[in-house]
């Protein structure tokens, strides 16, 4: 098709050039890349045996909670990208994600409100097969969600320093693949200018080696990351000190295990990389000490039409100013097969958190019955719709409810309620 220059096109009758500009468009749509769609959303609605909202169970200090009956939001990402350029080994790729969340308690529930939230995730550029002597690697920079890990049951993403950055991953070394990243996430230090902001400009230095092959459907990955502000020179002349910090990881990941799979992990880390899912905060007043934490997750086929996922979790908090804390916790989900798109599930998780020296230890039980609908079988299967009954039992304050109608002290409650999830 011949393409008419802008400045003709103008200049011709209304009605022709109307057609010329769609004819432009469409030859351009033609030849622009195609869009991918990716993303992630649950919401439902539910109720408290007492009256009200639905509550949600978490014992308080612990890091996540079982989440199968236990999500009280709607929750969604969104995310687009495109490969923009391939030829040959060589490829550009645009990611990007925004994410909304609300309570669901209304129809229309906009950023406007205090507990709605929109958010810009991801935005960024991954270049591979651009540099010669590594065609495999990838040189990406922007926004992203790196590498992340997580304990899928309680929703708990124990390694996961996502953020603007940039790097290089899948160095093929041989015996397995080097990442090197350098990635921030901000925090604020009220005792330097600025404090009410997110003032601090915390850098993470990403070292990961990966695919270590340790035996027959088993690997090693290997992590160290190091936490440090980037300080002013004005926060600097305020007497400002980062509270730098490490962390070590090892995890191994055992395919083929009953069926399923089975990751082991052990992570040790320091000062301000003690902060929870392995980023770091180095604003002065960030307790100094150490944190060990074992993890131990996956899934099994215990029949033909049952399978299961559990997580055990382990983490020592040692602080210098006393206020650290030991948080256990043991989760178990057993899902029967009635057919292809029909399954019940039943979800049986406890945490028990300590606190650091003397005191009394605060425990929640939680116990989810769920139906569910969903596009096949498998633990991990989207779309599904779940009906669902949840009864939690803790002492004292151990809970942390997003609803009013279960008060501090009752030792229990009970909720119910439907829910749709979905990643594609």
């Amino acid at each position: 098709m011949k393409r008419l220059p802008i400045a003709h096109v103008s200049r011709l009758p209304l009605r022709t050039a109307l057609a010329s500009a769609v004819a432009l468009g469409l030859a351009g749509t033609a030849q622009a890349a195609s869009l991918d769609f990716s993303g992630y959303a649950r919401s439902g609605i539910g109720g408290t045996s007492g009256g009200g909202d639905q509550a949600c169970f978490q014992a308080r200090g612990a890091g996540a909670k079982y989440r199968l009956g236990n999500e009280c939001d709607t929750y969604a990402e969104l995310g687009f990208g495109s490969t923009l350029y391939e030829e040959a080994d060589t490829r550009f790729r645009f990611e990007s994600r925004v994410a909304y969340a609300s309570q669901q308690r209304n129809d229309w529930e906009s950023v406007n409100d205090d507990d709605t939230h929109l958010a810009f995730r991801e935005a960024n550029v991954q270049a591979t097969g651009v540099i010669e002597s590594l065609p495999e690697a990838t040189v990406w920079a922007g926004k992203r969600f790196y590498q992340r890990h997580d304990i899928h049951m309680n929703d708990y993403y124990y390694w996961d320093v996502s953020g603007p950055g940039g790097g290089i991953e899948n160095i093929d070394l041989g015996v397995g693949r080097l990442s090197l990243a350098w990635l921030r996430n901000g925090s604020s230090d009220e005792a330097f200018p600025g404090g009410e902001r997110n003032n601090l400009a915390n850098d993470i230095f990403d070292i990961r080696l990966a695919g270590l092959e340790t035996n027959p459907g088993g690997s090693l990955e290997l992590g160290y990351d190091y936490g440090s502000a980037r300080l002013t020179s004005e926060q600097r002349r305020a007497g400002a000190e980062s509270r730098d910090g490490h962390m070590l990881t090892l995890e191994h990941t055992q395919g083929g295990w009953f069926g399923g799979f089975n990751k082991a992990v052990v992570q040790y880390a320091t000062d301000g990389m003690i902060g929870g899912f392995g980023r770091v905060n180095s604003a002065s007043d960030a307790p100094e000490g150490d944190m060990l934490r074992l993890i131990n997750h996956g899934l099994v086929s215990l029949a033909p039409n049952l399978d299961m996922l559990y997580a055990l979790i382990y983490e020592d908090r040692d602080l210098d100013d006393g206020n650290g804390q030991t948080w256990v916790s043991a989760g178990v989900r057993p899902t029967y097969y009635w057919s292809d798109y029909q399954s019940t599930a039943l979800e049986l998780g406890h945490d028990r958190v300590s606190p650091q020296g003397d005191g009394d230890s605060e425990r929640l039980t939680k116990l989810t019955l769920a139906q569910q609908w969903s596009a096949g079988r498998g633990a991990f299967v989207r779309p599904v719709v779940r009906a669902f009954v949840t009864y939690a039992d803790w002492n004292g304050d151990a809970y942390n409810a997003a609803s009013e109608a279960i008060e501090d002290g009752d030792g229990s409650g009970l909720t119910f309620g439907l829910q749709a999830e979905a990643w594609w």
